[in-house]
């Protein structure tokens, strides 16, 4: 049984009732639509974290004094 890290320990049946509400609130023509919204959000997200580390690496590189 895998357990999320943010879903504690929810079973199938109550992960299937969630799923349902979803549905219900959002409609079968909208949860494509807010998927694709998720998915651009972390992808961002992810691209920034990667800029950050990229910064941070070219910081320490030029603060390190010649060798020559």
């Amino acid at each position: 049984m895998s357990h999320f890290l943010f879903l504690g320990n929810l079973g199938a049946g109550e992960i299937i009732i969630i799923a349902l509400i979803v549905l219900l609130l959002f409609g079968g023509k909208k949860i494509p639509e807010l998927m694709k919204g998720l998915g651009k959000g972390v992808r961002s997200f992810k691209d920034g974290m990667n800029n950050i580390e990229k910064e941070i690496e070219n910081t320490d590189q030029d603060s390190k004094p010649n060798a020559k």
